[in-house]
């Protein structure tokens, strides 16, 4: 292994202050083929996250983040606060300094194996925070090794990304469905190509996401499509979203979801800054709009609503579920999560007692 020989806890000329804290910093790392770019490689201690849920059937959920920070740069994106924890800032530092976990499938293979995860064998979700398909895992290929930890412990998996690297690990993927269940999507939110490359400056435009979908596809596994965030006055337009739901049914996508933008701190001034660099005639609408918090208010979304159902029936498109917990697509549960669900069910057809 390539960090078997680094010595733990020294710190690079290059590391940041708040990374050269954590005694697991392998070392920091600039390539010529990533201009711009850091990467901090850690050895992680744990693979899995628990996500805490919102009910007693499912008091928490699982997911995976191979990297921290993310080279796809959305200016809208909500995990960019994560990165102040690192003493990073949640702007430019989570664009280009990557912290890498060069070790978690290991890691991750050793988790799955405990008698208690395997009495469960609960879902695990990748990409709900930052993206595992990155331009980084084309240099740390990560993904395979966690593909197989997951599929060899029968550890149902979902995988959200706008990175076309995916196609590279279909064939594992196809494998792995044969093991456990797997869910895929692809999210592709903003369909004209300069309002997206400024939005998303380091991501695949939506045509290369869109023949990602059908690769899948084409390999037999089901894929949905994120159309999320909807970002009002720029993307909510009928033309647009008629365009983008067009793409997507001829991609062959299995279902569509959508949401409007949401801004939590730290990712609202982030975002404000973009707006007023690029559409300074919207800052006084959205300051209106988002006055109140980071989701846009119910009558938005009421009006985002009767404006794109009609036109995913028009499409013929099928309208996917969002995963309550991680945010993710929804994912197919564990035996022992759907047996708890059946005796809930039951449970609530059985005759209660009144007050009268």
């Amino acid at each position: 292994m390539r960090w078997q020989n680094q010595e733990l806890g020294v710190e690079s000329d290059d590391a940041l202050p708040g990374l050269a804290k954590l005694n697991n910093l392998v070392r920091t790392v600039r390539t010529p083929e990533f201009q711009g770019v850091t990467f901090h490689e850690i050895l992680a201690k744990s693979a899995l996250n628990q996500v805490p849920g919102g009910s007693k059937v499912m008091p928490y959920a699982w997911t995976i983040n191979p990297y921290r920070g993310c080279q796809h740069s959305c200016v809208y994106c909500f995990a960019r606060p994560t990165h102040t924890y690192l003493e990073l800032n949640a702007g430019k530092d989570f664009d280009s300094q990557i912290v890498v976990k060069i070790n978690v499938a290991e890691v991750l293979r050793r988790e799955v194996a405990r008698p208690k995860w395997q009495q469960e064998r609960p879902a695990v979700a990748l990409g709900t925070n930052t993206d595992p398909y990155q331009r980084a895992e084309g240099r740390y290929k990560l993904m395979p090794g966690i593909i197989e930890a997951l599929a060899d412990s029968g550890t149902p998996f979902s995988i959200l990304t706008k990175g076309t690297l995916l196609r590279r690990d279909l064939p594992l993927l196809k494998a792995a469905s044969e093991r456990v269940p797997v869910d895929l999507a692809m999210s592709i939110a903003i369909y004209d190509d300069e309002l997206q490359q400024s939005v998303e400056p380091g991501t695949p435009r939506a045509k290369e996401r869109l023949a990602t979908v059908t690769a899948v596809r084409e390999a037999g596994l089901d894929c949905s499509v994120f159309m999320m965030p909807i970002l009002p006055f720029l993307t909510d337009s009928t033309e647009h979203l008629d365009h983008a739901l067009a793409q997507v049914k001829a991609s062959g996508a299995t279902s569509v979801l959508y949401t409007a933008l949401h801004l939590k701190p730290g990712v609202k001034q982030w975002f404000t800054f973009w707006l007023e660099r690029e559409h300074p005639e919207l800052l006084d609408r959205y300051a209106e709009l988002y006055k109140n918090g980071a989701y846009a208010p119910k009558e938005y979304r009421r009006w985002l609503a009767a404006r794109i159902k009609p036109l995913i029936r028009k499409h013929g498109l099928t309208r996917g579920r969002e995963d309550p917990v991680t945010g993710g697509v929804e994912r197919r549960r564990s035996i022992r999560f759907v047996e708890q669900v059946e005796q809930t069910d039951a449970a609530s057809l059985q005759p209660q007692p009144t007050l009268f």
